[in-house]
């Protein structure tokens, strides 16, 4: 089953619905980054958050960032999106783990920490970007992502996010539902969502079970006659390049380059996102300061 992600309204105009399958491209981030299995998680978490925000940028170069730095042994989270389904991201201590919970599950919010800050940041092709900041409640990162909306953008939202590690540490089943409130919702359609989503089973276990975007949408909301309004294929997508790095080296200015053609007369660049690593001989270094 391909990754895709859809967006839909109910028939009321009071709910708008994302829902997104992403086993395939948190696998690929797991084995880019060889994470550990709640490391996984938690990435995974953030990558399908990541792709259902970035659905609702408006144009193509727009990009969208969701940082969470938490006080947990991982460290930061960062995971960068944009309206085309293309995310990618990386965590700063990939190999941290921590032992299961008690009820058997991987322990997200010990790893990302509860003392912390999450960010999303909107890169519109303005002078500034926007940033919108809120304080950690759980490091569960949903739980987390619903505070950022309500407190942040006065935006009631709905958030589930699942990562199923298998027994040989790869990704069985990754994905999420996103649920937002609009204005002239009815406080007993409100009510049942809160139950639907009480008694719903984790969303790791129906995309595990086979269901895609829709099907999920379907079987816990199907009630609210939901209209979808577009799907959107999604990979786990970097787009470094050997330019782009070299501009990241000429943005060091003349002093620091001077500093590493003198010390190391060659420059080893690793991309954060994909672990490409770019060479450069102290000639090209040289050609740089032109």
């Amino acid at each position: 089953m391909k990754d895709y992600l859809i967006r839909g309204m109910d028939s009321n105009g009071n709910i708008r619905f994302f829902a997104a399958t992403t086993t395939s491209l948190v696998e690929k981030a797991r084995k880019i980054h060889n994470t550990s299995p709640t490391a996984t998680a938690a990435l995974g978490r953030a990558l399908t958050a990541a792709a259902m925000l970035g659905v609702d940028l408006k144009n193509e170069k727009d990009i969208l960032t969701f940082r969470i730095k938490g006080d947990g042994p991982i460290g930061s989270i960062v995971t960068v999106a944009n309206n085309k389904g293309e995310v990618k991201g990386y965590v700063a201590n990939p190999h941290a783990d921590l032992p299961t919970r008690a009820d058997g599950k991987l322990d997200v919010g010990g790893l990302v920490g509860k003392n912390g800050q999450l960010a999303i940041i909107k890169d519109l092709g303005l002078k500034e970007p926007y940033v919108g900041l809120t304080n950690l409640i759980s490091g569960e990162i949903a739980e987390d992502l619903a505070h950022y909306f309500y407190t942040s953008e006065q935006q009631p939202t709905a958030i589930s996010l699942g990562v199923l590690v298998d027994k040989d540490i790869s990704v069985r089943a990754a994905g999420g539902y996103m649920l937002q409130l609009l204005p002239g919702i009815k406080d007993d359609e409100i009510d049942r969502i809160e139950e639907i989503i009480k008694n719903a089973k984790p969303i790791s276990t129906l995309v595990d079970e086979g269901l895609d975007a829709e099907e999920i949408l379907q079987n816990l909301f199907g009630e609210f006659k939901i209209k979808t309004l577009n799907k959107i294929p999604l990979e786990y997508s970097c787009n470094c390049s050997r330019n782009r790095i070299k501009e990241v080296l000429i943005s060091l200015g003349n002093d620091e380059l001077e500093k590493i053609i003198e010390e190391d007369e060659k420059a080893e660049v690793v991309c954060h996102f994909c672990n490409t690593k770019y060479y450069f001989t102290k000639e090209e270094l040289v050609e740089l300061l032109k």
